[in-house]
């Protein structure tokens, strides 16, 4: 739905998203940015290759209404300018990671790719073979894992000891974990990114932070994250916002991570969120877009290219 927004919208001349033209032609002079989308889902519909099957999925009661392919997503890339995109491996395979890997040894320079491995309706986090299942993806190409606490809302598994072994295999490999949770998992998220510093979290969609709670059972939660130099926050707007494009609700907690954090812990997601991030946005410098943009991005998952120092 929010895709099909931002088409009316820049159909029609961005509509609410409209830039006055002393802003245009202050962007008009900013250096070209190389950007790196930080994730999208990546899938097919009816390909034998690439069956989604609800025995590996974790979500076996949905089914996509079209394609969302690699074909798409850099057709995509083209019309907005993107040169690489972490596919976040989709919930309709879910333990089957081989069409993110597909993508990614298709177009190496590209994509990059996170995997599903360990959570509600995947592998048990007590499963003695999950780091040796980490290890074959990130041997197949992958970047590391999605962790989805979120729907284990009152089961503590992700900072439970049965899980560090995972942590020291990710911990051993360079992995990414991609979090996606709420904000009272964010304390779990703490321990175990402490525990192994060598691994690093990137917070998801704001821990999904509820606009209508204070502060301290939301934002204030993300930015104790703040010390620990191996967590990142993704600037997706979208899920938590109570506001249709450009989710203008969001963006006093935006400002506030990148108060706190920076633009060197921040990434850029999602094709529909790039003008925001990108020309609407009022309190990020030109450097500030080339970091969130892309050089974050290249530098959390390890992409081609050299991070500006």
């Amino acid at each position: 739905m929010r895709r099909r927004e931002f088409i009316e919208y820049t159909a029609n001349g961005f509509g609410a998203l409209a830039v006055p033209q002393h802003a245009w032609s202050a962007l008009r002079e900013e250096p070209e940015l190389s950007i790196v989308n930080g994730a999208e889902h990546a899938w097919v519909l009816d390909n034998p290759r690439f069956p989604m099957n609800a025995r590996y999925s974790n979500c076996p009661n949905s089914r996509p209404q079209r394609n969302y392919s690699r074909q798409h997503l850099l057709a995509e890339m083209k019309v907005h300018g993107v040169d690489k995109v972490v596919i976040s491996q989709v919930c309709y395979y879910g333990t089957d990671n081989s069409y993110t890997i597909h993508c990614v040894r298709t177009d190496p320079e590209r994509f990059s790719g996170i995997g599903l491995l360990v959570g509600s309706g995947l592998y048990r986090p007590d499963d003695p073979l999950n780091p040796m299942r980490l290890e074959s993806l990130m041997e197949a190409g992958l970047a590391g894992l999605r962790l989805s606490p979120i729907y284990d809302p009152e089961t503590t598994w992700l900072n439970d000891p049965v899980s560090y072994p995972l942590w020291e295999k990710a911990q051993d490999l360079g992995a990414v974990f991609n979090i996606f949770l709420k904000p009272h998992q964010l304390g779990q998220v703490a321990d175990m990114a402490r525990r192994f510093p060598g691994v690093k979290v990137v917070i998801d969609h704001f821990a999904m932070i509820d606009l209508g709670r204070p502060d301290e059972e939301g934002i204030d939660l993300i930015l104790g994250l703040q010390p620990l130099s191996n967590v990142y926050i993704r600037t997706s707007l979208h899920n938590p916002s109570r506001q249709g494009l450009p989710f203008r609700d969001m963006w006093p907690y935006l400002r506030r991570v990148y108060d706190v954090f920076g633009p060197r812990r921040m990434i850029y997601a999602n094709f529909y969120e790039l003008l925001i991030i990108k020309d609407l946005i009022p309190f990020f410098s030109a450097e500030d877009k080339a970091w969130i943009l892309g050089e974050t991005a290249r530098e959390a998952y390890s992409l081609s290219g050299t991070a500006r120092r």
